[in-house]
């Protein structure tokens, strides 16, 4: 069967795009160049909802579900900024910025996007959900010593707030992964109406 690998994001601006280069760049010159695979720039999204493989025959439903998953939900604000690692700073895999609400939307959106698709069978996530902006994802033969250093630099180095953005549509999205990295393609968009 044909399957896509699909996830659901709110996409960012280039404005936004370009200060989270900026960011890599400043924490490049301090983390060791082979140490984390950086996304591209223009990549980073914030995800709501990873699908994983998906078969092709499928997306109909998940269209429908997303158009009901979105009901209700005016268009909201959001705002970026200060550095993180998940699980935590000894042990960070994941190099993230974060991502701060001023209102429920966003968490009213994932909450209803996360039981549409579940009753379409796709697992609910164990982990509740932490919205952020992946930088990085640090390399699995990265030992424990230079791990923890990084943490280090990371919960040291200050990034203000770094843009807002108005979130205006949800967009189901394909992840094609490659050597040079994953490459995302918008399938539809869903717009905010309240």
């Amino acid at each position: 069967m044909d399957t896509i690998r699909g996830f659901v994001a709110i996409e960012l601006e280039d404005p936004l795009h370009k200060e989270l280069a900026k960011v890599q760049s400043l924490l490049k010159e301090k983390i060791a160049a082979d140490e984390v695979r950086w996304v591209n720039p223009q990549n980073i999204h914030l995800t709501i909802k990873f699908l994983g493989q998906v078969p092709k025959g499928k997306l109909p439903e998940i269209a429908s579900g997303l158009e009901k998953g979105k009901q209700g939900i005016s268009p909201f604000s959001l705002a970026f900024g200060g550095l993180g690692c998940f699980p935590n700073a000894t042990n960070p895999r994941v190099v993230w910025v974060g991502c701060h609400t001023f209102d429920d939307n966003l968490n009213r959106l994932h909450s209803k996007i996360e039981a549409e698709m579940e009753s379409l069978g796709f697992p609910r996530e164990n982990r509740s959900f932490n919205p952020h902006l992946t930088l990085g994802r640090v390399r699995e033969n990265i030992h424990s010593p230079a791990r923890r250093e990084m943490g280090q630099i990371i919960s040291a180095t200050a990034v203000g707030e770094l843009g807002r953005i108005e979130v205006k549509r949800i967009t189901l999205m394909q992840s094609i992964l490659k050597p040079s990295g994953a490459e995302y393609t918008p399938l539809q968009y869903f717009s905010l109406e309240g």
